[in-house]
């Protein structure tokens, strides 16, 4: 199988790029080493590669995904079986900050991979890795607070593929944008499409920033001495899928992609892998660093979701998946390499 990885330097990217180059895939890696430390995760990746013996089933481009051109030639030289398509602008604040770019970045980025996918001889499956933002602040969901963390009144399985999208910025609507057209190519031109609408994904290779990779940089912030706030009252639950289980998802999908073309997934880990922003996960890594950890609070961020946890069932029954790395085991595995990899965050 070839596989070719847009965003392959970022940190879900370079996960899936590594573990199908220990399955003895052609793997196409496609970055525009934008995003601070992504020349270490390249680096990385080719340490993996030459490990394996297998340098010449891994292909890297330094391509922008706004490059059609670029893009299409790219599409024609390697001619891949399959597209994940994981480039993207992450972070909200940037958004707001610069609205066209994360419009150019996500939405027309994302519709120039369609547009190389369709004009092959033989498209190529993509799976799309979205966002649970694209439901926005969901204010109509009732929230209780239940002693250090919040939870649905009525959601006891989370939200499911039904809910309707409602974005509430720059962000949010242009994952949306591009989530819909990806949905759309399915029905519209055949292509095999599948899009995830994912949660909090955390695991190694994560170099997180304050607002996005939340987990990994309240890690960073704290083995590094750096200065934490916490927007809100730290008692938001969002629920936690590590990297290993996500790149279980995406196999699952590949593996039946003539069934489940076409659909949308929500994708995190449930009801039973969830964790507090602050009221949970401070007293975790203060127990890991082995002292207390000042932080400064501040107010709501915009579109703020007090919870959000992902209804797996769909995903369960289409794709026979469901997450098994707990939130304590996970989280301490990222410490753990964030503790043993501290000078790269210097």
């Amino acid at each position: 199988m070839k596989l070719l990885v847009t965003g392959g330097a970022g940190f879900i990217g370079v996960n899936y790029a590594a573990h199908h180059l220990a399955l003895g895939h052609t793997v196409i890696v496609l970055d525009n080493l934008s995003r601070p430390r992504t020349q270490h995760n390249v680096r990385w990746l080719r340490e993996q590669a030459n490990r394996l013996g297998r340098e010449k089933q891994l292909i890297f481009y330094e391509c922008d995904i706004r490059n059609f051109e670029q893009l299409l030639d790219i599409f024609r030289q390697t001619t891949p079986d399959l597209v994940a398509h994981l480039a993207g602008q992450v972070a909200v604040t940037t958004s707001v900050a610069n609205p066209r770019e994360d419009f150019e970045i996500n939405a027309l980025g994302t519709f120039n991979v369609l547009e190389a996918a369709r004009a092959m001889d033989k498209p190529p499956a993509v799976i799309f890795s979205s966002t649970n933002k694209v439901y926005g602040g969901m204010e109509d969901v009732a929230v209780v607070l239940d002693g250090t963390r919040y939870r649905y009144r009525d959601y006891p399985f989370g939200i499911a593929e039904d809910r309707p999208v409602d974005p509430k910025s720059p962000y949010a609507c242009s994952k949306c944008a591009a989530d819909q057209y990806v949905h759309d190519y399915a029905r519209i031109y055949g292509l095999r499409t599948v899009v995830f609408r994912q949660s909090t994904i955390y695991g190694p290779r994560q170099f997180g920033v304050e607002d996005q990779g939340w987990l990994a940089w309240l890690m960073i912030a704290t083995v590094t001495g750096q200065p934490i706030t916490i927007y809100g009252d730290g008692r938001q639950v969002r629920d936690m899928l590590y990297i290993d289980d996500l790149i279980a998802a995406y196999d699952a999908a590949w593996e039946r992609i003539d069934t489940v073309a076409g659909e949308v997934f929500n994708m995190g880990g449930g009801p039973q892998h969830t964790l507090t922003i602050w009221s949970e996960a401070g007293p975790m890594l203060e127990a890991w660093a082995g002292r207390s950890i000042p932080v400064t609070y501040a107010d709501w961020r915009p579109g703020d979701q007090r919870v959000f946890i992902s209804d797996n069932r769909k995903a369960e029954r289409l794709l026979g998946w469901r997450p098994k790395i707990g939130v304590q085991e996970g989280a301490r595995r990222l410490w753990d390499w964030i503790v043993a990899n501290r000078d790269l965050f210097a």
